[in-house]
C-alpha cells in the first residue's frame, strides 16, 4: 500500500515539474519575442536651427488715443432750442451744434443797449459843453465811465448768448446725440462726442532699461485684433521726460496718420518700436516648443545605430517673429528639431522625417500669429 502511494506522489511530481518546464519555455519564448520586437517609427515633421537677422524690437501694450477729443457740455444750464447735427456727422470747427434758450438773455440786451445808447449820447453831450466850460471835466470823466460800464454789461449778456450757443471746438467726427429738444441741460451735461480722428496716438511704456535706445522718429508697427492680419505704420512723437516712480517705466506716445479713421480712441493695440540695428538670433518654428508648467522644451532629432531617435531638451525662448520663434540656451545652430507631432513622443522614441505635408513656417503669415 505504502509503495503505491509513493509511485502516485513521484507522478504528480514529475507531471508538475514537466509543466513548470512548459511555462517557463513559454516565458522565454515571449521574452525573446519581446525584446526581438522594435516599435514602428513615428513620423514627425522637422526643422533645423538656424541663425537669422530679425529687426531689433521693442514691444508693448498701448491704447489708442485722439489728437484732440472731448466730450462737448453747456457752460451755462439752459433749455435746448434747436439741435443742428446729426449722430456720426462730420463737423467743423466753430459749426453750430446746439442752441439753448436765449429769450430773456435776448430782452435783457435789448434793455441795456437801449441803455448804452443813453450813456453815449449823454458822453457826447458832455464832451461838447466841456469846449465851453459849461460842465466841469468831472462830468465828463463820469459819463464815459458810464458808457463803459453799460458797453461792458451789453458785453457780458452777449457772451451769456454766445455760450448758449454751442458749437464745435475743433474739427472732427460726433458721436451720438445725446440730448433732445426742449431738455434742461446742466452744466456739463454731456451734448455729444467730438473726435479728431486724423492724426490719432498710440500711448504705451516701456521698462526704463529700454530708454536708452530710445529716441523721437524711430518708426512704430501697431497691429490690433479688431483688423487681423492688418499692421499700421507710424512715428515716435514724444517720450515723457520723468519715469513712473511705481512701475520704473517711461511713458511713450506714437503718431499715426489714420487717413481711413480705422484705429478709434480707447482701441487697445500691439505696440513694436523697431530699431534701426538688426539682431542675431537662432530661429526654429514656434510649433517645435513644448511648452510645460515646469518649462518649454524641444525633441532634437538624433542618429543612433543607423536610426532616427528623439531627446527632450529644455530651452529658454525669447521672441516670437511670424512663425518663428528664437531660443537663447539649449540648442545650437545646426541643431535639427521637431517641428510638428511632438505630443506622441519621449525620450527615445524611434522616428522618421516626413516634411512633404507640413506647411512652412514663415516670418510673415497671412492672417499673422496672434
Amino acid at each position: 500500500m505504502r509503495g503505491k502511494i509513493v509511485k502516485g506522489a513521484t507522478l504528480v511530481v514529475a507531471v508538475l515539474l514537466v509543466l513548470a518546464g512548459v511555462k517557463a519555455w513559454q516565458i522565454h519564448a515571449l521574452v525573446a519575442a519581446g525584446q526581438a520586437f522594435a516599435q514602428a517609427p513615428e513620423t514627425v515633421a522637422s526643422a533645423v536651427a538656424h541663425e537669422e537677422q530679425w529687426p531689433n524690437t521693442f514691444t508693448a501694450v498701448g491704447s489708442i488715443s485722439a489728437k484732440q477729443g472731448v466730450t462737448v457740455s453747456p457752460e451755462i444750464a439752459g433749455t435746448v432750442s434747436e439741435i443742428d447735427f446729426e449722430s456720426g456727422a462730420l463737423a467743423n470747427k466753430g459749426d453750430l451744434l446746439v442752441r439753448l434758450d436765449t429769450s430773456s438773455e435776448e430782452a435783457q440786451l435789448r434793455a441795456v443797449e437801449a441803455q448804452v445808447e443813453l450813456a453815449r449820447l449823454n458822453a457826447e453831450r458832455n464832451r461838447q459843453l466841456r469846449t465851453n466850460n459849461t460842465v466841469s471835466q468831472a462830468e465828463v470823466d463820469a459819463s464815459d465811465a458810464t458808457l463803459k460800464q453799460k458797453q461792458a454789461d451789453a458785453d457780458a449778456i452777449r457772451a451769456t448768448i454766445a455760450k448758449k450757443n454751442i458749437r464745435a471746438p475743433f474739427a472732427g467726427q460726433l458721436g451720438i446725440r445725446l440730448v433732445n429738444l426742449g431738455q434742461l441741460l446742466d452744466v456739463g451735461k454731456p451734448v455729444v462726442s467730438l473726435q479728431s480722428l486724423t492724426p490719432v496716438y498710440c500711448d504705451f511704456s516701456l521698462p526704463q532699461q529700454d530708454l536708452a535706445s530710445l529716441r523721437t522718429g524711430l518708426n512704430v508697427r501697431i497691429t490690433t485684433d479688431t483688423y487681423p492680419g492688418q499692421t499700421f505704420e507710424g512715428t515716435l512723437t514724444a517720450i515723457n521726460p520723468d519715469l513712473d516712480p511705481v512701475t520704473r517705466s517711461v511713458q511713450l506716445q506714437a503718431t499715426l496718420e489714420n487717413a481711413d479713421q480705422r484705429l478709434r480712441p480707447g482701441m487697445f493695440v500691439r505696440v513694436e518700436v523697431i530699431l534701426p540695428e538688426q539682431q542675431t538670433v537662432l530661429a526654429i518654428p514656434a510649433t517645435a516648443i513644448l511648452s510645460e508648467p515646469f518649462g518649454d522644451s524641444v525633441y532634437v532629432i538624433q542618429s543612433t545605430n543607423a536610426a532616427l531617435v528623439v531627446h527632450q531638451q529644455f530651452v529658454h525662448t525669447g521672441r516670437v517673429h511670424g512663425d518663428f520663434i528664437s531660443v537663447e540656451s539649449g540648442l545650437k545652430a545646426g541643431d535639427r528639431v521637431v517641428s510638428a507631432g511632438l505630443f506622441k513622443l519621449h525620450n527615445g522614441t524611434s522616428v522618421q522625417e516626413n516634411n512633404a505635408d507640413t506647411p512652412k513656417p514663415s516670418l510673415s503669415p497671412n492672417p499673422p500669429n496672434s
